[in-house]
């Protein structure tokens, strides 16, 4: 899960790392009162889970509560990339005399945890590292020996970081590690980390990104959610406990395992292409078990996307059997029917693996509404695409 700014910086805070005094606004009112209690200058700042809030006008100084709530009343309800914005930073300005950046990450390809830091903050981290890789310190970091003072220490002689701050910085990464490990995240980011004029180092800007994994000893976490720009039918799923992400096509796709339903939107793409360019309407994986009501809740939340105009349900039977499968198939249009929801869209089938032909066999004796059995996995991909393009 991707915080937005100040949910970074209140983990931040809770930590001890140093940052500004600001509170959220979600209207302008709010946002007047919350800089009268800061005083002087403050920042404006769109909350939203994407970059470039600056360049898109997401970002605004104010020079006293009045300017503050005009400028907040100009940022709510923009749209930042596709993003809408329902809330504000409000945020103590300051002048800043150097940009810096540090971060802690999961490192998936080395199987460990990297640190990054560089002296040249404030700019697309990513375009340093492809123009100015030696500009960019990366140093591993042992899971189980961490970030202490001297690994601290590495980190910012590595990236330079002079004798005015080092001691600083050097604070500071400990308690980002603090943040990394005690709330369970993959990613935390300060970009930029600044000094300011009085020399004083401080987390301008933050990013964290947190292991949805980890829910079960973070209770807390739940509050973090943005239920406002959630996906109404991944809010939907989440409640039913499915692994469901929303894309942007027309066939529908549900599977048993991450990997294949992977191959099944490339396949499903690929198809697409002979259709219109008809491309895959979501990734969703009923796991290792099949039952008629995983089955039941699935296709119901894939039949409730309009943009939906055939469902692949491509099920490769292993622990659990292909027979099973074809049963909880036919009882998801039994328990459907209960619920009043009427199956008005195709739907193929592909059944491969244990138990394949007794369950082929179920759904051909079942003789189920709008449901045809492709056997191949090509096959099937095909004709879903081409009943999506028919529509």
């Amino acid at each position: 899960m991707d915080l937005m700014e100040y949910q970074a910086k209140d983990l931040f805070a809770k930590h001890g790392v140093p940052v500004l005094p600001g509170s959220v606004a979600e209207t302008s009112e709010q946002a007047h009162r919350i800089a009268e209690e800061i005083g002087g200058q403050v920042v404006v700042k769109a909350q939203v889970k994407t970059g470039g809030r600056g360049k898109a006008g997401g970002v605004k100084l104010a020079e006293n509560p009045a300017e503050a709530q005009e400028k907040a009343q100009a940022i709510l309800g923009m749209d930042i990339k596709g993003h809408t914005v329902h809330r504000v930073l409000v945020t103590q300005a300051s002048d800043i005399a150097q940009e810096y950046y540090v971060s802690f990450l999961l490192d998936r390809a080395n199987r460990t945890f990297l640190a990054m830091a560089s002296v040249e903050g404030g700019v697309e981290i990513e375009q340093l590292a492809v123009e100015r890789p030696e500009a960019l310190a990366k140093i591993p970091v042992d899971p189980i020996a961490g970030v202490d003072a001297v690994k601290a220490a590495e980190i910012a002689d590595a990236a330079g970081f002079g004798p005015d701050v080092r001691d600083q910085v050097v604070d500071v990464l400990q308690q980002l590690w603090t943040v990394f490990t005690a709330e369970d995240a993959t990613l935390v980011e300060v970009n930029p980390l600044v000094k300011t004029p009085d020399g004083k180092v401080v987390a301008l800007d933050g990013k964290v990104t947190l292991d949805e994994n980890a829910e079960y000893r973070q209770p807390e976490h739940a509050a973090f959610e943005d239920k406002s720009a959630a996906d109404p039918l991944e809010a939907r799923a989440k409640e039913k406990n499915l692994n469901y992400v929303k894309l942007e096509g027309e066939v529908g796709v549900i599977g048993n395992g991450a990997g294949l339903v992977m191959s099944t939107l490339d396949v499903v793409a690929y198809a697409g292409e002979e259709f219109g360019g008809a491309k895959p309407a979501n990734f969703l994986d009923i796991g290792g078990g099949a039952s008629a009501e995983v089955m039941a809740n699935g296709l119901e939340i894939i039949l409730s996307d309009p943009d939906v105009k055939s469902v692949f349900v491509n099920v490769f039977g292993g622990i659990t059997a292909c027979d099973a499968v074809a049963n909880g198939i036919v009882h998801a249009f039994e328990l459907l029917d209960s619920r009043g929801d009427e199956i008005t869209k195709p739907l193929v089938v592909r059944l491969d693996g244990n138990n394949a032909d007794k369950g082929r066999q179920i759904l051909d004796e079942a003789n189920l509404p709008l449901l045809e059995r492709v056997d191949t996995m090509d096959g099937a991909a095909r004709r879903a695409a081409e009943l999506a393009a028919a529509k």
